[in-house]
This record gives structure tokens, sequence and C-alpha cells, in this order.
């Protein structure tokens, strides 16, 4: 494999951050709405960004509503601190291999760069792609890191922990590999959509890195 690129995802890939996408939306929606969602009727919403959420149920005031959930994902990320054990050294070490690193994400621009800040990753990537109020562009997101990289998509591999980034790995004719190392994660589901390979380690996907195979 003549890997030169890998496009990671943010949310459950990089750090355990779906619990305070799930823990600010909730304080929100209950200030709104006054209203308790769970985690799974939070999730079930995801594909718009936090704007395109907060303009489908609010669309007179929801630039207020999505500024409140800013501030609240801020505060809610300082029980997350850190990204995933052995993600950092995974990012040196594709750091000092010469090999490209960038972001497409679902979140809005505004949580995407929250997040990286609160975890100290913003200088391990070059492109950061944020998703769309309009639905799910992670497909359109990875082609543009593509074509800023100048490189195929087979020399590229994505990195990610759910459904959509496996698929739209295949869709691009890249290298889908499957982050189940979160605790949100599910092995089983993404090995059935047949990546290249489902870790569920971080120290599996180092190991990966190091193969001779690169």
């Amino acid at each position: 494999m003549n890997l030169r690129g890998l496009i990671f995802d943010l949310d459950g890939t990089l750090g355990d951050t779906l619990p305070v996408c799930f823990t600010a939306f909730r304080i929100t929606f209950r200030h709104y709405l006054n209203r308790h969602y769970t985690d799974k009727q939070i999730r079930a919403m995801f594909g718009p960004t936090e704007e395109g959420i907060f303009q489908d149920m609010f669309s007179d005031f929801w630039e207020e509503a999505c500024a409140m959930y800013l501030s609240e994902y801020r505060r809610a990320h300082q029980k997350c601190r850190e990204p995933f054990p052995g993600i950092p050294e995974a990012l040196d070490l594709l750091k000092r291999l010469g090999l490209r690193t960038a972001i497409v994400t679902g979140k809005g621009p505004g949580s995407a760069r929250i997040s990286l800040e609160e975890m100290g990753l913003a200088e391990w990537f070059d492109i950061v792609e944020a998703g769309s109020p309009r639905g799910g562009i992670k497909p359109e997101c990875m082609l543009k890191v593509l074509e800023a990289w100048d490189l195929p998509a087979d020399q590229v591999a994505c990195v990610g922990d759910a459904p959509s980034d496996i698929r739209s790995a295949h869709e691009i004719g890249a290298t889908a590999l499957g982050a189940a190392w979160s605790p949100t994660s599910s092995y089983e589901t993404l090995a059935a959509l047949n990546p290249s390979r489902t870790f569920t380690s971080t120290q599996q996907f180092i190991e990966w890195i190091q193969s001779p195979r690169l």
C-alpha cells in the first residue's frame, strides 16, 4: 500500500467527545423546550451540523440556541481535556513518516474548533472539513481533502468510528479503517461494512501504521 495521507473523523475517533455533544444538546433543549432528550434521541438527529439541527427545531431563534449550545459544549468539554490514549502517539508517528493528516467531521466548525483546542490536537491537522446544515456531506468533504493534497483516493485511508465513515471511504475509493476503540462504537457494526481493518484499540492502529505494508 502506498499510503500518503489519512483522513480522521473527530467524535468517537480522536476523543470521547460524543458525551460532550449529548450534554450540551440536552441542556440547550431543556432550556428552550423544557423537555429531556436521551442520548439515543439526540444521536438520531445527527447528520446535519448543530446549526442545521437548531434551524430545523428553532427557526426563529436558532442562532441564539446555537450560541448557547457552543457555550455549554465548551463547558462540558472540561471533562474531556485529553484525546483517546495513544492518539497523540499515532499522530506523531504519522508526522514522522511524512504522512498527511486531515479531519472530516459532521460537526459544525465551531464545535470542531472547540474540541481540537480543548484536546490539544489542532496542530496535527493541516485541513479540517466540517459538516453542513443541510445534512451529511462526508464523501464530498473527503474529496475536497484529496484535491487539496493532490492525491488519488487509493493513497489515502479514512479512519472513523461510525458506519457513515466506512461508507464514505468506500464511496470515494479510499481505504476504510474502522475505529472501534471508543465506548460509543461497535466493532461488529463496523466490521460488517467490510473496512480494510477494524481496530479495537489505538495500539492496534499504531502497530498497523508501523507495519511494512505501508
